[in-house]
Parts: C-alpha cells; structure tokens; sequence
C-alpha cells in the first residue's frame, strides 16, 4: 500500500508508516511478537488504494486505521542490541502520539545549530551532479576551485539552494518542530546539544549518551 500511495503521487499516511516502522523492528526482534501479522503489501491493501483511486479516501483511511491497531501494544525489547533511530519521523504531534502508542521511544535528540551558520553553509555549497559528490567552499573545497576533484568537471549550485527559500524552510521546520519538542519534553525524554559543526556536535553527543545510558 506504502508503494502504492507513492506510485500514485501521495503521502504515505501515518498510520501505515507507523505500521511500516513497526514491522520493520519485529522483523528484527526488537520488539515483542504481536497476537496479528504485519504486512507491508498485501491483496487487500492493493484493493483499497484502488477504491481511493476512484474517489473513495475514506476506505483508505479505514483500512489503515484498522492495520495500525495492534491487538496487543508493542514492548521494548531488552537486548542491549535492540537500537535504532529514527530521523524525520515523526514531524508532528499527531505522528508522535501514534508512535507512542505502538513503539516506546527512551531519547529524542535536539541538535541546535544557529539559523546563520545553516544558510552560510547552504551558500557554500557546490556538487558534482553527475557524481553526487558535494564539496563547501569554507570547509570541504575543491581542489581546484569550481571543479570536480574526480573529473575536472565543471560543478555547479543546486537549483534549491535558494536562501530565501531555505529561510522560509527553517521557518517552517522551527514552527512545526516546537510543538513536536513540547510533546516529548512532558515524557522528559529531549536530549539538546548545540553546536556550529560536526566536529563540535558529535563529540558532545556521544559523551551525553554515553552519561545516560553508560552502565
């Protein structure tokens, strides 16, 4: 159904991602077996995306809603194993509250970078289309300026890296993420850790989570 939605130019809904993400980690062991069976594609899940092609979204959004009510709630695995993060699920309240209700989440990572050094880092950026490589003029600059250090090749900006469009961007992002963060600071579960760079955030990332999960 997930493929489906996207094939035919939709949103895969939450409910079914949290299915997904759910099946993904019982596919794994990391959470307990449930009394029903996970399918990320099945006859059924084809059939109602087809009713919601013909204009019927409310079959769609029944069906989901029925996969994504476990009999029984999921459990926490406790082998040590058993991690995994999540990165851009969930953007919003309402996803999070339905991931809470299937997967215990124990940490939420807040990295806090100024807006300033965001956008000077969004100028400076230069790719190799064809290659994917992506170089930055203040700390990761080609060799020979404006050109691929593989091929020559001529690199160039990509079309989005607009700064207005990125501010509009960060805009929504801090707008949509505030409430997000609220939600899960009440379950005393947000970790924050500020810095300019990589090589200032990870090292404090890794003594935080080292100091709280450290035996």
């Amino acid at each position: 159904m997930a493929e489906a939605a996207v094939q035919a130019g939709r949103l895969v809904p939450d409910p079914l991602m949290v299915r997904l993400i759910l099946g993904e980690l019982k596919t794994r062991g990391w959470v307990a077996s449930l009394s029903q069976p996970l399918y990320l594609s099945s006859t059924g899940a084809a059939t109602a995306m087809s009713d919601s092609e013909s204009g019927s979204d409310l079959e769609v959004d029944d069906f989901v809603a029925e996969l994504a009510t476990p009999a029984v709630p999921a459990q926490a695995s406790e082998d040590p194993s058993a991690s995994f993060i999540l990165d851009g699920f969930p953007r919003t309240v309402s996803q999070a509250v339905q991931l809470d209700e299937q997967i215990p989440m124990n940490l939420v990572l807040e990295i806090v970078t100024p807006t300033s050094i965001i956008l000077e880092r969004i100028s400076s950026r230069l790719v190799h289309a064809p290659s994917g490589r992506v170089y930055n003029t203040t700390f990761n600059p080609p060799r020979v300026p404006g050109r691929d250090d593989v091929t020559g090749e001529l690199l160039t900006r990509r079309g989005d890296d607009d700064l207005d469009t990125w501010r509009g961007r960060l805009k929504k992002f801090d707008e949509t993420s505030r409430p997000l963060l609220e939600h899960y600071r009440r379950k005393n579960l947000v970790l924050t850790v500020k810095g300019n760079s990589s090589d200032e955030i990870t090292p404090a990332l890794f003594r935080e989570i080292e100091q709280k999960f450290a035996c």
